[in-house]
């Protein structure tokens, strides 16, 4: 008779296992061209060199399936390797994959990542407007990666100079309050709101991280560029009339046709 395996009656004093939760970058990719890929991402973190900062990432094939399932098409192959390359470059370490065809699947266990089938990207919430909406086009940009907002936000990043031309600021995973100008050319970012008690006249973008709740607040709006997890308006178009040069506050809106920029006069 084989005896039972009996389990030891006290935990081991060297180690514990214990459930852990890891915050995650997801990179919905929406093309197996990397050329193409390679141009957006330059275009938009090539001029933040610190956005990411050895961030955990999970590659989501989900939306490049869906394209292929649409147009009745065998979805391209991706090259893992050239991919994970990329990705280093921009210090954004992919450890996980999913929802991608059994090849993809195959193919990017063979360099190295983990299935993760239970993986659930955040989708846009939709923030309900208090006050009469003026909508605005909004321009989609190329795939970047995003992430849920951070689960204990650090306190606001507080600047009281005045920016000029070429200057950036980067409020990492909190809010930024900024006390004086921002001049045409200079570059505001935050991964939450951003406050402006004076004339924003730069580029403004909220939410860089993908947080869809992120707000743009300013004492007098004239800027350049503002944006809000991903979705942007440029001076291209003129700000609307009654929010133009007068305190005003820019939220992010999702309907069944998409998100959009929405601005808000404030009393």
């Amino acid at each position: 008779m084989t005896a039972a395996h009996q389990a030891p009656s006290s935990p081991p004093v060297s180690f514990e296992i214990k459930s852990a939760n890891l915050p995650l970058v997801a990179l919905l990719l929406k093309t197996a061209n990397l050329q193409v890929l390679t141009q957006d991402l330059a275009q938009r973190f090539g001029d933040i060199p610190d956005f990411f900062d050895n961030d955990p990432l999970v590659i989501d094939l989900t939306p490049l399936t869906a394209a292929a399932k649409r147009n009745a098409a065998p979805a391209d192959a991706i090259d893992f390797k050239a991919l994970l390359q990329l990705l280093t470059s921009y210090k954004i370490k992919a450890i996980a994959l999913r929802g991608g065809t059994p090849e993809h699947m195959a193919a990017g266990l063979a360099c190295g990542l983990l299935p993760a089938p239970d993986a659930r990207v955040v989708a846009s919430a939709s923030p309900a407007a208090e006050q009469t909406q003026a909508e605005s086009p909004a321009a989609s940009p190329a795939p970047a990666a995003v992430s849920t907002p951070p689960e204990a936000p650090l306190g606001a990043m507080v600047i009281s100079r005045p920016l000029r031309s070429g200057q950036q600021v980067y409020a990492r995973g909190r809010d930024l309050v900024i006390m004086a100008m921002v001049n045409a050319g200079a570059e505001v970012i935050a991964d939450g709101h951003i406050h402006v008690y004076a004339p924003l006249r730069g580029k403004a973008m909220a939410g860089a991280r993908g947080n869809t709740e992120a707000r743009i607040f300013a004492l007098s709006l004239e800027a350049e560029l503002i944006s809000i997890a991903g979705i942007y308006r440029t001076s291209d178009v003129a700000l609307p009339a009654h929010v133009r040069g007068k305190p005003a506050m820019v939220s992010l809106q999702s309907s069944g046709d998409g998100d959009k920029l929405v601005m808000e006069a404030l009393a």
